[in-house]
């Protein structure tokens, strides 16, 4: 038989024990305030989370997007590796989070799986040249390498998340003659294509980018997520809008523009953009008045800091989880698209960043048929002017860019889990 006492002092262990279980470590908080040390290898370190199988809540506008997954020392062991700010809580820090993401601007996101990420990207395109496919591998976010063939092979399929290259969808090269058609880089990148359009079947490359611009289009529409920076922003609605007319000239594609093109433009086809014009001669280094700033034009305007919209976490959780970030305003950076003519975009598209009073759109973000899409203008984000020959951005001099987040907000953005928007 057990003496009072002792019956006291178990009972007193027993409570102790209880308190302590609930006081322990029990949730791990990746922050993404400004005590994250590396912002950029933070989003990898949830992918690879979501690759393990874990559960991983994104807590939007709660420390500035932060992410939150279940104590784990290989987890942990990952961040220490990869440099990443990271703190244990307790299931009562944790219970205290969840009351003041409940009472304030903010959403717990449960994000499922890793998506499927592919780039659009030629096979000869060095790794360095695109602001994406930078971030990708700086995080350790794996991704597989498309183009042409496979997407027209029907490979899009097999992937939740699409990012494009800054391609011309047009088949003019970047428009990039006047002053560069005699660079052996030049004539190499035209003999490249001009060989993949015809094993494809195809007498131009105009032609064969426009069968690639709808098979994204239709990857989209699928319920696919789609990714695009620079000029493959443009370029993808103008040759979907000229599917059925010829807007290059004769030293692109070998034959003259049609003179009709204009009234043979159909904007039903595009994702963003409607009723803009098109500049069709080769001597003029722009595409159309989409863009605004004109980089390579005696008209050109600076790239001017742009500020993103501050949205609704618990109404419009979607182009919230788009603009999470540390900073508001983002420092303005060229691209041969820098910023979207408010006067052209479509009355659907939802606006994620823009440079106030007046009509520079940076950052939007559109719905088709089951799938979503999400342009960024200009090239790289902590390169002001991207020009050709210029060296490499070294991501670990930037690992906490806020612009380069603005990236990685994409590449999660397929994993959330699918709710029906709140009323």
């Amino acid at each position: 038989m057990i003496s009072s006492g002792k019956a006291r002092i178990s009972i007193c262990t027993a409570l102790c024990a209880l308190v302590a279980a609930f006081n322990c470590c029990a949730m791990l908080l990746v922050p993404m305030d400004d005590s994250q040390t590396d912002h950029l290898k933070a989003y990898g370190l949830a992918y690879k989370m979501l690759k393990a199988g874990a559960k991983v809540y994104w807590l939007l506008n709660y420390k500035c997007g932060s992410f939150a997954t279940d104590d784990s020392r290989e987890f942990e062991l990952k961040a220490r590796l990869d440099g990443v700010e990271i703190s244990q809580i307790s299931t009562q820090e944790w219970a205290g989070v969840l009351d003041v993401i409940e009472n304030g601007n903010m959403e717990r996101v449960t994000l499922e799986k890793a998506p499927r990420i592919a780039v659009y990207t030629p096979p000869t395109a060095p790794p360095w040249d695109d602001a994406v496919t930078l971030a990708l591998t700086y995080a350790d976010i794996p991704f597989d390498k498309v183009y042409d063939k496979e997407v027209l092979a029907g490979k899009l399929s097999e992937y939740d998340w699409l990012h494009l290259h800054h391609e011309d969808f047009t088949g003019q090269y970047s428009k990039f003659y006047a002053s560069f058609h005699a660079e052996p880089w030049y004539q190499q990148q035209k003999m490249e294509l001009e060989k993949t359009a015809h094993e494809l079947g195809f007498k131009k490359v105009t032609e064969c980018k426009k069968a690639v611009a709808l098979s994204i289009r239709n990857f989209v529409q699928k319920g696919g997520f789609l990714f695009a920076m620079c000029c493959a922003t443009n370029t993808l609605d103008i040759a979907l809008a000229a599917l059925g007319t010829d807007i290059a000239d004769a030293v692109f594609d070998g034959d003259g523009v049609d003179p009709n093109y204009a009234a043979k433009l159909n904007f039903d086809n595009c994702l963003a953009f409607e009723n803009f014009s098109i500049q069709t001669s080769p001597y003029e280094s722009y595409f159309d008045n989409i863009d605004v700033n004109l980089v390579n034009t005696p008209m050109r305007l600076p790239a001017m800091d742009f500020t993103l919209f501050d949205f609704s976490a618990k109404l419009d959780p979607v182009p919230c989880m788009l603009v999470q970030d540390h900073r508001q305003t983002i420092k303005g950076f060229y691209g041969l698209c820098t910023s979207f003519n408010r006067k052209v975009i479509k009355k659907s598209i939802v606006e994620l960043g823009s440079v106030p009073g007046t009509n520079c759109v940076n950052y939007i973000h559109g719905v088709l048929g089951k799938g979503q899409f999400a342009f960024f203008g200009g090239h790289d984000p902590e390169a002001y002017q991207h020009a050709v020959y210029d060296k490499p951005t070294d991501l670990r001099l930037h690992r906490n860019s806020p612009g380069y987040r603005l990236i990685l907000n994409n590449v999660l953005f397929p994993a959330a889990e699918k709710k029906e928007k709140k009323t």
